[in-house]
């Protein structure tokens, strides 16, 4: 089974009406070139049939507005209740909106959501060693079983649009701090697992997971292998980035690796099946 953990999909209207929606920080980074593509649910079946992908993760962003969180979490839910069994809803909260946070982690939870991001506080403005903010979050999180899925950035390389400041030397505070959060870190978690030798930062990832969303962009294809080496084969997650990458290059790219077939089948379906409770057909 393959499981691409890191998609992304918008409401058609949403989609229809851009422009209104770039006075959003978040928004704005990302998509405010009209290179930058968005897509809807429907787009992203034909591409997972088209590629061999049989499941695929589809991630919110991180608005700055509680309101535009809820009302496209709304269309991820509604995406993944009209493709049962095919899209996994990952939604967005605004910490700082406080109790209106909690509250929608867990209508979302309630009605299927798997996890919460894909978040950015350095956009968001919120920070993560915030304990006021931080802590009841997290423990919404913990209580309802989601994973969190937060954007990381390299402290070094070159620069792209979307590149923030949420780099190793930020999320190790956090992921230390809280330990029994289910965490997943996209692009690679910004090069942590190269970390993992020193012994409490590898004592400290033990539920931490790192999607390779958008690697083409930014490592060499060996990068699989000398993260398996470092953080352990199961803690790597399959992730594309659909639609800024297509799913069938970053699969081409990942099975030309000379990775064993219990390493690929853990990468491509079967470590994202265990971190959210499916069944690895």
């Amino acid at each position: 089974m393959i499981i691409d953990f890191h998609t992304h999909i918008f409401p058609p209207q949403l989609i229809a009406e851009r422009q209104k929606y770039l006075a959003d920080p978040c928004f704005r980074l990302l998509y405010s070139s009209p290179k930058a593509r968005l897509a809807a649910a429907d787009e992203l079946i034909s591409e997972m049939d088209a590629a061999g992908v049989d499941k695929a993760v589809i991630q919110n962003i991180g608005w700055t507005s509680h309101e535009l969180c809820v009302r496209t979490n709304d269309y991820l839910l509604e995406a993944a209740a009209r493709y049962p069994g095919r899209l996994i809803p990952f939604v967005a909260v605004q910490p700082l909106a406080g109790n209106q946070a909690i509250n929608e982690i867990k209508r979302c939870a309630a009605a299927g959501a798997r996890g919460i991001g894909e978040l950015r506080p350095d956009v968001q403005g919120f920070d993560l060693g915030d304990d006021r903010v931080i802590k009841p979050f997290v423990g919404a999180l913990v209580e309802n079983s989601l994973v969190l899925l937060l954007h990381a950035d390299e402290p070094v390389g070159h620069a792209y649009p979307g590149k923030g400041s949420l780099t190793p030397g930020v999320l190790y505070p956090f992921i230390a701090a809280n330990p029994d959060l289910k965490l997943a870190l996209a692009h690679w978690g910004g090069g942590l697992p190269f970390y993992a030798l020193m012994p409490e930062v590898g004592a400290a990832l033990k539920n931490t997971w790192f999607d390779s969303a958008a690697t083409p962009y930014l490592y060499r294809p060996e990068v699989y292998e000398r993260a398996a080496d470092l953080v352990g084969e199961t803690r790597i997650l399959f992730g594309s980035d659909w639609p800024l990458l297509g799913q069938r290059r970053c699969l081409d790219e990942l099975k030309t690796l000379n990775l064993s077939t219990q390493t690929l089948k853990a990468v491509l379906g079967g470590n994202a099946a265990a971190l959210l409770g499916l069944a690895n057909d």
